[in-house]
């Protein structure tokens, strides 16, 4: 499958925000951001284009696509699966990416970003229900327990991670630092979601 195997770093200057996609380096004055408030390449620094609506909403769905480490296609089908069901398509949609087997890994501060959570998952340490998940995307029900499996305890990537304490910051979830493991108690609501982007514009995108 294709991935992006380029420097990080570039598409949160691209989007001109952070997105957070190596963890706790992206609080330090390391951030890439921080340094060179630009966009990345050679003009970079001469960039002053006026941006047009289309623009907008395109800027728009890569952050929320990227931040989620999520493809392209993948992104689509997520929006399609969204817009077939009863409700605010956009709200919809982050629920979705949100309930995504990685994400939640990451939400529950096994893992410094969502690169690492998909890794973890990759690498066969994370239990669905007492179960070895290797899909980063398996959408987790409520009243699933994600668990780190036995033999992966001592992983420094997970402790160092926990030290962060975000499992703790979110009322749908539910977890147990002693235990590695954590629970997702309901399918998040819009406002439970900590993100700030505008996922309106990716409707009106996909509307067109």
């Amino acid at each position: 499958m294709a991935r992006y195997h380029d420097a990080n770093c570039k598409l949160c200057r691209r989007e001109g925000e952070k997105l957070f996609l190596k963890g706790a380096r992206c609080l330090t004055d390391k951030c890439a951001l921080e340094r060179r408030q630009y966009p990345p390449g050679q003009h970079g620094r001469n960039i002053r284009r006026k941006v047009s609506s289309y623009g907008v909403q395109l800027r728009e769905k890569q952050k929320i696509r990227r931040s989620y480490g999520v493809l392209e296609k993948q992104f689509r089908n997520y929006f399609k699966k969204a817009d077939s069901r009863t409700g605010i398509t956009g709200e919809l949609l982050l629920q979705l990416l949100e309930i995504r087997l990685d994400n939640l890994v990451y939400r529950l501060g096994f893992a410094p970003s969502r690169k690492s959570a998909r890794q973890l998952v990759r690498h066969r340490h994370i239990l669905v229900d007492g179960r070895i998940v290797d899909i980063p995307s398996y959408s987790v029900k409520p009243n699933q327990i994600i668990r780190v499996k036995d033999k992966s305890k001592n992983l420094d990537l997970i402790h160092g991670a926990l030290k962060a304490g975000r499992g703790d910051d979110f009322a749908w979830l539910r977890l147990n630092k002693a235990s590695l493991e954590g629970e997702l108690l309901e399918v998040p609501k819009r406002l439970d979601i900590p993100v700030t982007y505008n996922e309106q514009l990716v409707v009106e995108l996909y509307s067109k």
